[in-house]
């Protein structure tokens, strides 16, 4: 790692591994602070790009390419974990990257995620490595129903098979082993809530918690984020520190999300990590002093850290492709408080993420209703979270 410098100034050409609307946002943070950016991306016209960022258009293993954004600037970061990490390992040993190769490499893989989490004294859900059907049959005895998931690889729930009776381990297998990738069966876990801490750190050791968010997933994928979590003072607590520990047990510096389960006697269970900007931590744009992506640029350009308990309360609804047409019609009656974010992506399609709604309140009321009105998203869900 880089030994800790002054901070950069502005005007300061910085990388980024990837364009999507991560790097998107982490543009439009920089760039009210006065950085430019460049960003490697396949897609042309990315996400990034539509933000003002210069774009690399070629493959994330792309050499040629990769000596470029090395060369060209002074301070490399990844908005997505789904990078080559021999890649970023070879960036590293050329260019400041301050997140460093040997977190991706840890949050890449599941079973090396749960054994670093393990060394570290963490909760986790209960799990065994599976390379064949007659190790699933195992631990399907020993742990009961469980989620067969792929140990590297799957983004937004795929790669993943819940296998919740002995009949169902035939077709698991075959789903999966098959295809010579390595597995875990994690417990299925029956779990009160899902919720997640967005914990930043910079190279002096400064750690700042956002607040605590529960989320609603639908298929996988995260639809509603809200702040604060419906939680006593107590586990949220636990939920914060937790965050802390792999934050510093990892020497992370920038912003980093981690995904927790909790049971219904208010124990946690980490259940994933995510080294970059997390999508549960889009509520931050408006209800924080300093968003979650100012913060990431924050911690990469050596910057003291920002505020990030200074929350009111929040909503963070997912625009999925099947939500935007109807959005798109609905445009006028948007509540005036509804703040929306579109990342100008040109194909849609049902589950791709095309943008978000933040709506933010100094009370503690309800701040769904209005949005339940529109028909947009299914009430079911948003009721869940009133």
């Amino acid at each position: 790692m880089t030994s800790v410098s002054e901070p950069l100034q502005p005007g300061t050409l910085i990388g980024i591994l990837g364009g999507g609307q991560l790097a998107q946002m982490l543009v439009l943070a920089g760039h009210a602070m006065g950085f430019r950016f460049k960003v490697l991306d396949p897609n042309p016209d990315c996400p990034a790009a539509l933000a003002g960022a210069e774009q690399i258009t070629a493959s994330y293993d792309d050499m040629q390419a990769l000596r470029k954004l090395a060369d060209s600037c002074e301070v490399v970061t990844y908005e997505f974990e789904n990078v080559d990490a021999d890649a970023v390992a070879w960036l590293e040993d050329r260019v400041d990257l301050p997140q460093g190769s040997g977190i991706l490499r840890i949050s890449q893989n599941r079973l090396k995620e749960k054994a670093y989490l393990e060394q570290l004294n963490i909760p986790i859900v209960p799990h065994k490595k599976i390379n064949t059907e007659e190790e699933l049959s195992i631990a399907f005895d020993q742990l009961g129903e469980l989620i067969l998931k792929t140990v590297t690889g799957g983004y937004d729930g795929k790669g993943q098979t819940l296998v919740s009776a002995r009949e169902q381990i035939t077709e698991a297998s075959e789903e999966l082993l098959q295809s010579g990738i390595e597995l875990v069966a994690e417990k299925f876990v029956p779990f009160k809530k899902e919720v997640s801490v967005i914990v930043a750190r910079n190279r002096l050791g400064e750690v700042r918690c956002f607040p605590v968010a529960e989320n609603l997933h639908q298929k996988n994928i995260l639809i509603i984020s809200r702040i604060p979590a419906r939680l006593n003072s107590s586990v949220t607590e636990k939920a914060k520190i937790i965050a802390k520990q792999i934050a510093e047990g990892l020497d992370l510096t920038g912003v980093f999300c981690i995904e927790m389960f909790v049971l219904e006697d208010g124990e946690l269970l980490v259940n994933e990590l995510a080294p970059r900007p997390h999508n549960s931590g889009h509520y931050t744009q408006n209800a924080c002093t300093t968003s979650q992506f100012e913060q990431h640029i924050r911690a990469i350009t050596n910057l003291p850290l920002g505020l990030a308990d200074s929350c009111k309360s929040a909503v963070m609804l997912n625009i999925l492709g099947q939500h935007l047409p109807l959005l798109l019609k609905q445009l006028k009656h948007l509540p005036p408080e509804a703040k929306l974010h579109l990342y100008g992506k040109k194909e849609t399609r049902p589950g791709r993420k095309m943008g978000h709604i933040n709506i933010v309140s100094d009370s503690s009321g309800s701040l769904l209703n209005p949005l339940i009105k529109l028909g947009i998203w299914e009430e079911s869900l948003l009721s869940a979270m009133l």
